[in-house]
């Protein structure tokens, strides 16, 4: 035996039982939510102004008048 399964502890059924899994699953669809809101906000936001320009990664140049 390694010195990993020598350190394992096994639990009940008990044990697992209690254990809530999702949170990272729910973590993670509310941070991807948020970064659409945000980008969402920031485009409207360059897209309402009357001139302007950007420039994303990639080489897309986006100019308006």
């Amino acid at each position: 035996m390694n010195e990993l399964e020598q350190r394992r502890i096994q639990l009940t059924d008990d044990e697992l039982d209690k254990i809530i899994t999702g949170e990272a699953i729910t973590l993670t669809a509310v941070m991807a939510i948020l970064a659409i809101a945000i980008v969402s906000v920031v485009v409207f936001q360059l897209f309402k102004s009357n001139k302007g320009s950007t420039t994303i990664p990639g080489g897309w140049k986006f100019t308006w008048e």
